[in-house]
């Protein structure tokens, strides 16, 4: 009955924890639409902010606190005003979601820089003794964390539903349009919206650092707690936030108390994608109705792709064959050719990758899962069980696509913002079960694993792998660019643009997107069982959640729908960390940095920057000058006279 009751105490300290983040969640959710990803930053900066200003600057506790949350809330008004503010009405959901993505791992790079990879933590505010009541151990920080969120929600629960100013976020909330007629700031409110998370964040991050330590990779840990409650509660609904964060930590601490806390997560998450599935509005959230595909797509312009002469794209493929052909060879005796070789495994994951998101327009925010899947099944079938490394990797693709085709039968059911968010489940929960599962060998991963090899011939070399590799790669892009070209391309292009009226036209639209998923996942698969093989080791964080942000900054850096364009993104964010161990420090900010410059500023990418230049100069070659334009005097004499 104790052990219950401590246990039941832990979840509720916890559970606050993630009510403070779903509650942050579903202000700037319910006034601007947007999912923003970055919530759990806050936790984690308030508290690395927190520690600088006591342990290091020896400011007073309350002062510290203060100045944390102003430091921070000031710098979240400034990005809302310099970047989400202007990006409102002009970019898509879909990318807004994405944007929100890039300041996440744009903070966890600056945070690495500032502090290191080393966790932190304070001393309780009172006490370091836990109270002892009975059977019951509670710790003295736990009261000034359950008070804090106790008088937090009293306090906001107050100010959205019996003030002047609530019911103005309200109004925002229903209906922004109406709400701007009626003389409501909605701007102004969207700037509050986020000011408002971010304290709460902060304020989170200040009372549970003394109770845990905390560092940079903590941020996206608490932005995917928060995400499940605030789902599990209902998006926009407050107290079902409440309600899921408490649920969430309660039902997390009895599962790491009485089942694993390796499985902990991931049962959590499995629970996810069956509400997703369910009910996608959340437990205690009310269905809305409407056109959310026509809505999202019409709030933001998408992006016209000049045309190329296919004598033009015929020429640039055949160069760009004989320049693979001969890399090996340039590079030979220089150690480079190991790094084009992983950039060629990442590039065949994108390749797939833009097929689903920027042809079919489904956000997958999970695709390193499937590598995962495919790399784990080839790697553990070659070493326990002996099978040849190709038939390892067709059963690896096998089991991909069975995953695939029941992760896509649920996401049929929902799209936008609930799609993204399964999917980033997805590939947490198989990075959780990569950490927690034996045969996989745990955190430590699977060691010595087989190179590939084909009927006696073993790909032992960079050079050999790098044609294997780069061979797969250039089908694979031959493929997908003439699916993207035929009639079935230009079916899912319209189920991207809008899948109601699709429909309405006849196009299956469960089909074509079912097939998407499934041939994207076969392509990640493949390149994770190729990842294998190559580095004869693989580990959770190989293949873990960054690694699917990684791969979609690398699209959205290339030219998200592009094609060819996300292998210039892939070269640059994968080849040139893996030569330079000093850009490899800055990956993460940079990476970020990159993903929301292009999103706000570029949404073509490099290669659609590229091609409108050359489609400009082309344009002003081509173009005859204008003719002299003769000019009569006539009519200013008569006027003079008149």
């Amino acid at each position: 009955m104790w052990e219950a009751s401590n246990i039941a105490l832990t979840g509720l300290v916890t559970g606050g924890i993630y009510a403070l983040l779903a509650v942050g969640f579903t202000l700037v959710f319910s006034v601007s639409g947007i999912l923003n990803l970055a919530q759990g930053s806050f936790v984690t900066m308030g508290a690395l902010v927190l520690y600088t200003l006591t342990a290091t600057a020896h400011w007073p506790l309350v002062p510290a606190i203060a100045a944390s949350m102003a430091i921070l809330t000031a710098f979240t008004a400034l990005v809302e005003w310099i970047v989400i503010r202007p990006a409102l009405g002009r970019i898509s959901h879909t990318n807004l979601l994405m944007l929100m993505g890039g300041f996440l791992t744009l903070y966890q790079g600056a945070a690495f820089l500032i502090w290191g990879s080393n966790p932190y933590s304070l001393p309780p505010f009172t006490g370091a003794q836990p109270i002892q009541l009975g059977g019951l151990y509670i710790p003295t920080q736990s009261f000034w964390v359950l008070g804090t969120v106790l008088v937090l929600v009293v306090g906001l629960w107050y100010l959205l539903t019996r003030t002047t100013f609530g019911k103005a976020m309200r109004a925002c909330s229903e209906n922004p349009l109406a709400a701007n007629l009626m003389g409501i700031p909605v701007q102004r409110m969207v700037l509050i919206s986020f000011t408002l998370s971010s304290a709460l964040g902060v304020i989170a991050g200040a009372v549970i650092v003394p109770l845990t330590s905390l560092d940079f990779g903590s941020m996206a840990n608490y932005t995917n707690q928060g995400l499940i409650a605030v789902t599990v509660g209902g998006m926009g609904n407050f107290f079902g936030s409440v309600v899921g964060g408490l649920t969430l930590g309660v039902v997390e601490q009895f599962l790491t108390g009485y089942v694993s806390s390796l499985f902990s997560t991931a049962l959590s998450l499995i629970v996810l994608l069956l509400i997703l599935v369910f009910r996608p509005e959340g437990i205690l959230g009310k269905a809305r109705g409407g056109r959310a595909d026509v809505a999202e797509r019409g709030i933001g312009r998408g992006f016209m792709m000049p045309r190329i002469h296919p004598r033009t794209s015929r020429v640039a493929a055949l160069l760009a064959l004989i320049g693979l052909a001969l890399v090996p060879q340039w590079l030979a005796g220089t150690g480079l050719l190991r790094a084009v070789n992983i950039t060629g495994i990442f590039a065949l994951t994108v390749i797939g990758l833009d097929l689903l998101t920027g042809i079919a327009g489904q956000v997958s925010l999970g695709q390193a899962g499937f590598m995962a899947i495919g790399g784990y099944t080839a790697a553990i079938l070659a070493m326990k069980a002996h099978m040849p490394p190709v038939l390892g990797i067709l059963v690896g693709i096998a089991l991909s696509l069975a995953v695939a085709l029941l992760l896509s039968l649920a996401s049929v059911r929902v799209r936008g913002m609930y799609l993204a968010i399964s999917t980033l489940a997805f590939g947490i929960l198989i990075e959780s079960l990569g950490n927690g599962l034996n045969i996989t060998g745990g955190p430590s991963g699977l060691i010595g694993i087989p190179s590939f090899s084909v009927g006696g011939y073993v790909f032992a070399d960079d050079t050999s792998m790098y044609y294997l590799i780069w061979g797969l790669v250039v089908v694979a892009l031959f493929l997908v660019l003439n699916l993207i070209r035929s009639n079935r391309g230009r079916a899912l292009r319209t189920v991207h643009i809008d899948q109601t009226g699709a429909e309405a036209l006849g196009v299956n639209t469960t089909k074509y997107k079912i097939q998407a998923f499934l041939l994207s996942a076969t392509l990640a698969s493949i390149a994770g069982s190729l990842y294998a093989f190559y580095f004869r080791y693989l580990s959770p964080d190989m293949v873990g959640s960054q690694t699917s942000l990684d791969l979609m900054t690398m699209l959205v850096v290339g030219g998200v729908g592009t094609g060819v364009g996300p292998l210039l993104g892939v070269v640059i964010l994968t080849f040139l960390p893996q030569v330079s161990q000093a850009l490899a420090n800055w990956k993460l900010l940079v990476e970020g940095l990159l993903l929301v410059v292009f999103l706000r500023y570029l949404p073509g990418g490099l290669y659609g920057g590229i091609l409108q230049l050359f489609a400009g100069a082309v344009s002003k070659i081509r173009k005859p000058p204008a003719p002299p334009v003769a000019v009569s005097s006539e009519p200013v004499r008569k006027e003079m006279r008149a």
